[in-house]
């Protein structure tokens, strides 16, 4: 977890007027443990692992906070579910490759993208304020091959996968 991060996060609680609660705490560190993308639900799993007395609606507040201060990012990876992406502090460029197989994300990032990107939205008289990309395709190794592991995992955890 970067440093940084976290004194952002403590600078915008202290100019709400908020403190670092205890919950807060272990939910900054669930959220920001690893660079995969999560849902509300799969934070409060993470959190209730670390303490149990972590509430439903303290995850979704503080969600809310790590959002209004920039540290997280919501995306849309198809589906009916949010899911928050804590890898675009390191990485604010990068899209998104989704299988519409097994559901599985893969993030990239291409210096022309950004290129394309600036010149369509600058042709069209705006100025870029932020900006999301999800590519959906098929499964490479499930077309050639007739299995993927992604697929049988995702089936067996009874993940939701994005509809074609």
């Amino acid at each position: 977890m970067n440093p940084e991060i976290k004194e952002r996060f403590n600078a915008f609680l202290k100019s709400k007027n908020l403190r670092q609660t205890d919950q807060r705490e272990v939910i900054f560190k669930a959220a920001f443990a690893t660079d995969d993308h999560f849902t509300a639900e799969d934070l409060l799993a993470k959190t209730k692992a670390i303490d149990p007395t972590t509430s439903r609606a303290t995850v979704y507040r503080t969600i809310s906070l790590l959002i209004d201060a920039g540290l997280l990012r919501e995306i849309d990876l198809g589906g009916d579910l949010k899911h928050y992406d804590p890898n675009f502090n390191d990485h604010p460029n990068h899209a998104h490759l989704i299988c519409v197989d097994c559901g599985k994300v893969i993030e990239f990032s291409d210096d022309n993208l950004s290129v394309i990107e600036d010149c369509i939205v600058r042709r069209m008289g705006f100025r870029p304020s932020s900006s999301s990309l999800r590519v959906e395709a098929c499964c490479e190794q499930l077309r050639q091959s007739g299995t993927c592991p992604d697929l049988i995992n995702a089936r067996l955890v009874r993940k939701k996968v994005p509809m074609r």
